[in-house]
């Protein structure tokens, strides 16, 4: 497809001197643009192709470089990006060095926040529209027609998320403009779940219009400042009339609600957006749209389509998504399922998350015993709660990135009731090309704090099913395994692997008079088996899968240490409050020289998007910078001999 309109567009200035007839081109074209670009670099595609013609018509009505535009989740932000002067660098999504599949604002004075969580956009939006207003700069159709508009962009299930809710609330009490556009696919990333679900699907499928005048003035007595809306009820046009709602659930927040509208006919997206642009009040626009819209195989499985991996279309009607080799989410979900048949006890529960778990396959087999809670980490944390208290031993498998927004209920409802909730941590770590919004980096850090905690990490599919085992039986508090985005290795697939034991390592490599060791947490441990290869033969060094981060192996540390063995700890974790920092402290606690030992893993500053290999690069995590790491320390041990009697360099 030749791309006509959208390379001359610089910015959205240039779009919005198009006349209305071209937009449906632009969004053909944008459409395109993303599906070639997916299929080559992998990315979210299902969302951003739903979001086409909304984008375009936003763009189209407001101003962004003055206006406030704030996504919710931000991977539907491609066609923003597009149409915001990065088409140019649109080959380079994801990549080391390129854009990211993010708003970003170090890329672009449209981007406000980086963001990658759910449910945060209205209440930022209410922040910058409150700030505006107190700087004089709001748009007030009387008093400052030139102010700044704010809109928030919400979808994919996130209106159903508790922060969202809260901001909603927030919304119903501003006294000037203030528009959220709730972007209804019927998605989030699988089915969403729960009430207001439901009553989305109802007013999708049999919207009921009445009479558009009674219903605005029978709406007028529920919202604040009810007899200004039979005022605004007169300014509005024929084109958002027949959209008032007055049963619609959001007017019990106070906000004017509209729609349900075709998110994909553009003339009317248009219309509706610049009549309800002029209002002076919190305003929620229902639009109803198609995720995956444009691409067939999307369409059909929006799931499979929402964030794939690159892929090819053949002639014969076949999409092939390029594989790797076996996933530790896939790896979870058989270790888990073969879990739930030996023990009917156990039960499992994911945040919106089943395809991005492995929880889907759970669901299928033991769909009494599995629940989606949609994005609700907080309420799905609470749910493991009540079900640990009814005596069932619940599983709770969840990103890492997002286990953070259910810390408060982790904290009162489990650990300090002495509950025993699983966490199965995915996306541990570094997760490549999602970067910094979704880099699992302080899962260790924030739980650590719990008393009775067992914090635990896979290295490959046959620790992480023995870890999950462990937990099975682990009654004392709160328990997790983490495990990364990432394929599992066979590299020790052919050897038995131990039972876990609390607190106890395992050994990889054990030299006779090791002159260091390395004491790895989860897949690192094959990192630094791989750094052997660079230290030989001029070093003999010990390498241990260190399996807890709390508590740690302390007897094997203090044997090592004892003997003068320098050691370097190496983490896919954040060093502040990390596995290596659980070394250190138990280490200190014991009376140990902890000079002895030295930290590798993610520094105190955000890891941009990139390959999983580059990001380890620039962490000094990967195999050469390990060994490096491991002699430089065996050095320094040597230079200062005094610390350690006992080494023997």
């Amino acid at each position: 497809m030749a791309h006509a309109i959208l390379p001359n567009l610089r910015t959205p200035d240039d779009l919005r001197a198009l006349p209305v007839e071209s937009l449906q081109q632009v969004a053909d074209e944008i459409r395109h643009v993303i599906c070639e670009q997916v299929k080559s670099s992998g990315g979210h595609l299902a969302p951003n192709l739903g979001v086409v013609e909304l984008t375009v018509a936003l763009h189209y009505v407001f101003d962004f470089g003055h206006d406030r535009l704030l996504f919710d989740v931000g991977h539907q932000c491609y066609p923003h990006k597009l149409l915001t002067g990065r088409y140019d660098r649109f080959a380079t999504l994801r990549q080391t060095g390129g854009i990211s599949g993010f708003p970003e604002p170090a890329e672009s004075r449209f981007d406000l926040f980086s963001v990658g969580h759910a449910g945060t956009s209205i209440s930022t939006a209410v922040g910058m529209a409150r700030g505006d207003s107190l700087n004089g700069e709001g748009y007030d159709p009387a008093k400052n027609p030139g102010g700044r508009h704010a809109v928030a962009l919400i979808g994919d299930a996130s209106i159903a998320n508790g922060v969202a809710m809260e901001g909603l609330n927030a919304a119903g009490t501003l006294k000037r403009q203030f528009l959220v556009v709730l972007n209804d696919n019927g998605m989030s990333i699988a089915r969403p779940q729960g009430a207001l679900a439901k009553h989305l699907d109802e007013l999708r499928v049999n919207p009921r219009y009445i009479d558009a005048k009674k219903r605005a003035l029978g709406l007028a007595e529920k919202l604040p400042g009810g007899t200004l809306f039979e005022g605004l009820y007169h300014r509005f046009g024929e084109a958002v009339k027949d959209l008032v709602s007055e049963d619609s659930w959001f007017t019990k927040f106070g906000l004017l609600s509209l729609g349900p509208v075709d998110g994909h006919d553009l003339p009317r997206l248009v219309h509706v957006l610049r009549e309800t642009a002029a209002l002076d009040r919190p305003v929620l626009l229902h639009v109803h749209t198609v995720k995956g819209k444009g691409f067939g195989f999307a369409e059909d499985d929006a799931t499979r389509f929402h964030s794939p991996a690159p892929f090819s279309v053949h002639d014969e009607g076949r999409v092939e998504i390029k594989k790797e080799g076996r996933s530790f989410t896939a790896a979870f979900a058989t270790a888990l399922a073969d879990v739930m048949r030996r023990d009917p006890r156990v039960v499992a529960a994911t945040a919106a998350m089943p395809d991005g778990t492995g929880i889907d396959k759970i669901l299928a087999e033991f769909p009494d015993r599995a629940f989606d809670t949609g994005i609700c980490e907080s309420h799905a944390m609470d749910m493991m709660a009540g079900l640990a208290k009814t005596g069932w031993k619940p599983f709770f498998a969840v990103y890492s990135t997002f286990l953070q927004r259910a810390f408060d209920q982790a904290f009162q409802e489990v650990a300090l009731q002495g509950l025993p909730v699983r966490l199965c941590l995915d996306r541990a770590g570094l997760v490549g090309g999602d970067g910094a919004v979704h880099h699992g980096f302080c899962d260790v850090s924030i739980l650590r704090v719990f008393p009775k905690a067992c914090l635990m990490a896979a290295m490959d599919e046959a620790s992480l099913a023995a870890s999950l085992e462990f937990m099975r039986n682990y009654d004392d508090g709160i328990s997790c395994v983490r495990y990364p985005r990432d394929t599992v290795s066979d590299r020790f697939a052919s050897d038995p692997c131990p039972p876990f034991e609390i607190g106890r390592a395992r050994a990889l490599a054990d030299p006779h008079d090791p002159h260091a060791a390395i004491f790895a947490f989860g897949t690192c441990a094959l990192d630094a088996m791989k750094a052997l290869d660079e230290l030989a033969p001029s070093l003999r060094v010990s390498v241990y899968d260190a399996r807890f981060a709390k508590p740690v192996d302390i007897e094997l540390l203090r044997s090592l240490l004892d003997a003068g063995v320098p050691i370097v700890t190496v983490e896919d974790h954040g060093l502040a409050g990390g596995f290596g920092s659980c070394v250190i402290d138990a280490v200190a606690d014991a009376g140990l020289d902890a000079r002895l030992v030295r930290r590798l893993g993610i520094p105190e500053r955000w890891i941009p998007f990139g390959s999983r290999s580059d990001q380890k690069k620039q962490c000094g995590i990967d195999p050469a910078s390990i060994a490096a790491a491991v002699r430089a320390h065996v050095e320094a041990v040597h230079a200062h001999a005094t610390w350690s009697p006992g080494f023997r360099g």
